[in-house]
């Protein structure tokens, strides 16, 4: 627990990592400065982009006391304003669920081979970083804890597969090893409500270890402070669910 007189110390700078097929992409990464050991952290950034929200978010769960890296998975469209680059990623259908993977499992390995780590490693994402976060942790034994916040195509009918998309993630749900977080606004469309209790059904159907949190009064993003969708009582209560998980099943 944070005291007045604790020494803080960050070291947060943009590197590069190896991702899918061996191609180098620009990540993010934050961590407390000191021998460690430090549990690390994955953090897979939403459609909005590799942006101001997912750097300060990678230096928020450095203060918390881990190694986070943060993969630009947008690097192969090319460089400009976040905004700019998630037009693309949009007109794209998204980046391929594989190469998605890929490059989280990329940064998962960064973090583990450093010798400040404790050998730990969750995954965090939200929007659609909470669906790759899901299914990343489901296609890669990696990771020891998984959150994902209202991860919209997650359940997802036959008709919205794509070439980048082919299979739902809850179709790997029996492949999840890690415990699950899910975070969610009973307001959202996506996911909806309906979903959310179609992705619980499957968990429990499967024993897995979850635990789900949903929000009245919520919608989609509403931890993010910057949109009007920002729910101040509900994003404090979700953090606060956030530090805990990850301090159970991290630390």
């Amino acid at each position: 627990m944070y005291q007045t007189d604790t020494y803080e110390s960050l070291l947060a700078e943009t590197i590069m990592i190896q991702g899918d097929k061996g191609d180098w992409i620009n990540a993010y990464f934050a961590r407390p400065l000191g021998p460690g050991p430090f549990a690390g952290m994955v953090l897979t950034h939403h459609m909005p982009g590799w942006d101001d929200w997912y750097k300060e978010t990678t230096l928020k769960f450095a203060r918390m006391g881990y190694a986070t890296i943060c993969p630009n998975l947008y690097y192969r469209l090319g460089h400009g304003t976040p905004e700019d680059v998630a037009t693309k990623a949009r007109a794209a259908g998204g980046v391929p669920d594989d190469q998605a993977v890929a490059d989280l499992a990329a940064g998962a390995r960064f973090l583990t081979s450093r010798p400040i780590s404790n050998g730990k490693v969750g995954i965090f994402g939200t929007c659609s970083g909470g669906r790759h976060s899901y299914l990343a942790a489901c296609r890669t034994p990696i990771y020891d804890a998984v959150v994902d916040c209202w991860g919209g195509q997650v359940v997802m009918k036959e008709s919205a597969l794509t070439p980048n998309q082919p299979v739902a993630p809850l179709a790997y749900t029996q492949d999840l090893a890690a415990p699950l977080l899910g975070i969610f606004g009973n307001e959202d469309q996506g996911p909806s409500p309906d979903q959310v209790n179609q992705h619980e059904a499957e968990l429990k159907r499967l024993g897995k270890t979850y635990e789900f949190h949903r929000y009245d009064g919520a919608g989609h993003g509403f931890f993010y402070y910057h949109r009007p969708n920002y729910r101040q009582e509900q994003a404090l209560d979700g953090w606060n669910k956030v530090s805990a998980f990850l301090e159970k099943h991290l630390k």
